[in-house]
């Protein structure tokens, strides 16, 4: 949809109160009774605004205007405090699952160029951060690994000739749009003669085979660096906590046995080897912060690990709290989580993101990654049984480009909060309103506001100053200024 504000949407908004920033009438002082002021500040930049809600997609609304702060102001405020920050960010991005890089390789090349232009492009959302599979996932067009067959603890057979077809190529795509483009790599399971039930679907990991499997990693890494695809993070195993029932690619992996991988296996050989790749535990759910502070006790541990990658199924955000409140100096990524296509509202939940989002950063993290950028219309290629949905569709048939309810979330985030930002504090007392403030490095300040409820109008207040923000009902604004 365009950004561009229809007269009828724009008519919408000033009822709303949107036009008061614009109009002579926004110069009146206002009575005495209600104990504000008008006064706009001299030489004070506005206000940029973007809304999504109703038809609007992430659309430019009228600029708004600092002014003088009252003394006292009413409950419905969001108070910003710049001077008390908290953690940097990497970026914001998906997954480059086989399922996602098979579906951007249907599009001709002037539509890939167009659409990777829009997602990659510093100019653009400029997603930054990218998650790809270490072998095949749930969401592939077949279950394989990069040594198939009997045990090969040498690794003679090594091959990554599957992901040469249309992953690397689109990885390497991307990162030609944009070259800042970090990548997180993680196995949703080890080969299967490395495990008990000689499959990659389900079970759990023979021990004796740490070693091959080390190799086995360090292998991958090497190979796609000589691709052109260097891989900067790695986790050991997507979701340690579950085996799916042997339902897709899939491992068990106890505490002992992922300390003891990167600690004496993994962490080692990739020192020895010079493969620059940081380390991050867990690579699963919130509800699982008891584990991951076990994890960090081990100090041999955190000289290859200090960081976390959480998943957004299980649990809340504040847990990832917990962890941090214990080690500071410890990283925290957020690496998993999409929509449903089967959900009524997969088009339209960007509050339902905005909030995620929002909550997620306020909680110490430092990235946000989804699931699959990309899937047909029916959720595939997928050989699981989870009914997940793209960032965005592209039709099987007509590939026609559906841009869903979190991409809209990930637009209002990405556009605004780039790469080095800082958070720092924003406080209210709104009912229901999810708000998260950045600086980013060239001193442009951001705000994120979603608002789940009706429509209403609230006070943005910035050391004396102030700016009233219609926020329209079910709603993501974001504001930015210098």
């Amino acid at each position: 949809m365009a950004n561009q504000t229809s007269r009828r949407s724009f008519l919408g908004m000033s009822a709303m109160g949107f036009v008061a920033a614009v109009t002579p009438d926004a110069m009146r002082p206002m009575s005495a009774s209600t104990g504000t002021t008008n006064k706009m500040i001299p030489n004070r930049p506005g206000i940029s605004v973007r809304v999504t809600a109703g038809d609007q997609r992430y659309a430019i609304a009228p600029a708004m205007i600092w002014r003088a702060a009252a003394e006292e102001s009413t409950s419905d405020h969001v108070d910003l405090n710049p001077s008390q920050k908290f953690q940097t960010i990497l970026g914001f991005g998906g997954a480059f699952t086989d399922g996602t890089c098979y579906t951007f390789n249907r599009l001709t090349p002037a539509e890939r160029e167009k659409l990777f232009h829009e997602l990659f492009h510093p100019s653009e959302m400029g997603l930054s951060t990218g998650r790809i599979c270490v072998g095949s996932s749930d969401y592939s067009t077949k279950v394989y690994s990069f040594d198939e067959g009997e045990p090969d603890p040498d690794m003679k057979r090594f091959s990554i000739d599957h992901d040469r077809e249309y992953i690397l190529p689109m990885l390497r795509q991307a990162r030609q749009v944009n070259p800042d483009l970090f990548l997180l790599s993680s196995p949703w399971s080890p080969p299967g003669w490395m495990k008990f039930n000689g499959t990659m679907l389900g079970g759990a990991m023979r021990k004796h085979y740490f070693p091959a499997y080390a190799l086995y990693y360090q292998k991958f890494l090497q190979a796609y660096a000589a691709e052109g695809v260097p891989v900067q993070a790695l986790t050991t195993q997507n979701e340690v906590d579950t085996d799916q029932d042997g339902r897709m690619p899939a491992c068990i992996w106890p505490q002992e046995y992922e300390i003891e991988f990167v600690r004496d296996h993994l962490g080692p050989l990739l020192e020895s080897s010079g493969v620059p790749a940081k380390m991050w535990m867990l690579d699963h759910n919130y509800n699982l912060w008891g584990r991951a502070m076990c994890s960090l006790e081990d100090v041999k541990l955190r000289k290859y690990s200090n960081a976390i990658a959480w998943h957004g199924y299980v649990g809340t955000p504040e847990m990832m709290s917990k962890v941090h409140d214990a080690y500071p100096e410890a990283e925290m990524h957020w690496t998993e989580g999409g929509p449903d296509y089967k959900d009524p509202n997969y088009l339209t939940d960007w509050c339902k993101w905005g909030a995620t989002f929002s909550e997620i950063l306020r909680n110490w993290c430092r990235s946000v990654t989804s699931w699959n950028l990309a899937l047909d219309e029916q959720g595939r290629p997928n050989i699981g049984p989870f009914p997940c949905g793209g960032v965005v569709s592209i039709h099987s048939q007509t590939r026609e480009i559906t841009r869903s309810g979190q991409y809209w979330a990930l637009a209002h985030y990405s556009r605004a909060i780039r790469r080095g930002a800082c958070r720092f504090d924003s406080q209210s007392k709104i009912a229901g309103l999810h708000h998260v403030a950045f600086e980013n490095t060239d001193g442009q300040q951001a705000v994120a506001l979603t608002n789940p409820g009706p429509a209403k109008t609230i006070e943005v207040r910035l050391a004396g100053l102030a700016a009233s923000i219609p926020l329209p009902a079910n709603s993501l604004t974001t504001l930015s200024w210098k």
